[in-house]
């Protein structure tokens, strides 16, 4: 077999590999991404950054991988599905009580196990190969454009809410790189974008985060809001949060593409400590060794217990107003620190005086 015969039987066998090891779809692009360089500068002269400072790091590492494993001529994209079964995301996001977590973070920390499988993957083509082809693997743990890269693997499309939509998935799945140095054949032509006129994912945004389709001003995102910042949240987003605690699906739970989305096989997926049906109380009344305990190995941890006591404090000051949330959160003040106390006394008023509250939907007030 010669070299081409090689590396064409190869790309047909990394899918199949890929499946055996979890992974819903498999593709490979090129590492072209001149475009998306020039859109993410752009983003990042806006400010829609936020505080996220690594965004603009790095140089042009994050647009080209040669820049970031020199070398690579080649990316490889996987995806797997997260979404647990029955979590009912809507009824969650329903009930003021509940603290909603975003479906991702329910289970243990995806990085681990997705960058284990997919060093497995690049092991299998070395073997294949028979010898060492500088590969790597890259799980959101480095300056990578996943989705621009996925989309050009043709593993779906961009959506309006920035998110990659595969139309037989959705888009509840994690995404994952291998970079190599060789010339693999490329995948067809891209997934045509099938948004459409199709609106809801910019509609039903609480803080209206999104000055156009397909761009995200992570400012006003909750995502951002509850994981990435760790300051104080600006009273105008407080109440559009509601009960959610850690990240926001809105935008995902009304994609119509979703009502094909794929239900997750991964165990290390399904959900820890009830998180997807918790009360505000629940979590709040944790101390900070029961936080450490029951977020060992999730993404939660990461956002430390003052932060978390946070966010779950805004959730409490969305709540039905009672008596015990009133006392659970004058509770905290003593070992709060100054963010967290900022929080803790917005929410004490906003129960005694459930009239302060404003309309749950915001609209922006910049012309970006």
């Amino acid at each position: 077999m010669n070299s081409a015969d090689k590396l064409e039987e190869l790309a047909r066998l990394i899918p199949i590999w890929g499946r055996e090891l979890g992974f819903q779809a498999v593709g490979i692009s090129d590492t072209d991404l001149q475009q998306q360089e020039n859109d993410l500068q752009t983003w990042l002269n806006k400010g829609y950054q936020g505080d996220m400072k690594w965004m603009g790091e790095h140089g042009h590492k994050r647009s080209r991988p040669d820049e970031l494993l020199p070398g690579t001529k080649r990316v490889i994209s996987a995806r797997m599905n997260y979404l647990p079964p029955s979590t009912e995301p809507i009824r969650v996001l329903k009930d003021s009580s509940k603290a909603y977590v975003s479906r991702y973070a329910l289970g243990r920390d995806y990085h681990k196990l997705i960058r284990k499988r997919l060093s497995q993957l690049a092991k299998q083509i070395e073997d294949f190969i028979g010898r060492e082809h500088g590969a790597r693997a890259f799980v959101d743990s480095a300056p990578v454009m996943e989705r621009p890269l996925a989309e050009k693997a043709g593993l779906g499309w961009t959506g309006k809410h920035t998110l990659l939509i595969n139309r037989e998935a959705g888009s509840w799945f994690f995404l994952g790189e291998v970079f190599t140095n060789l010339e693999l054949p490329l995948n067809p032509e891209p997934e045509p974008n099938q948004c459409g006129d199709c609106k809801a994912c910019l509609q039903v945004c609480p803080t209206d985060a999104f000055p156009k389709p397909y761009v995200l001003d992570a400012r006003r995102c909750i995502s951002y809001l509850t994981i990435e910042y760790d300051g104080i949240i600006p009273e105008e987003f407080r109440d559009p949060m509601g009960n959610r605690v850690f990240g926001c699906d809105d935008c995902q739970a009304i994609c119509p593409w979703n009502k094909y989305a794929q239900q997750t096989q991964e165990p290390d997926f399904l959900p820890r400590h009830k998180l997807h049906d918790s009360d505000l109380l629940e979590l709040f009344a944790w101390n900070e060794e029961a936080f450490l305990q029951r977020t060992a190995g999730s993404p939660l941890r990461r956002i430390g217990y003052q932060r978390w006591q946070r966010n779950l404090a805004i959730g409490l000051g969305n709540a039905k107003p009672s008596m015990e949330a009133r006392q659970a959160l004058a509770g905290k003040l003593p070992e709060a620190n100054a963010v967290l106390a900022d929080h803790l006394h917005w929410a004490i008023a906003q129960q005694e005086n459930p009239q302060r509250r404003r309309k749950r939907k915001i609209k922006r007030q910049d012309n970006d």
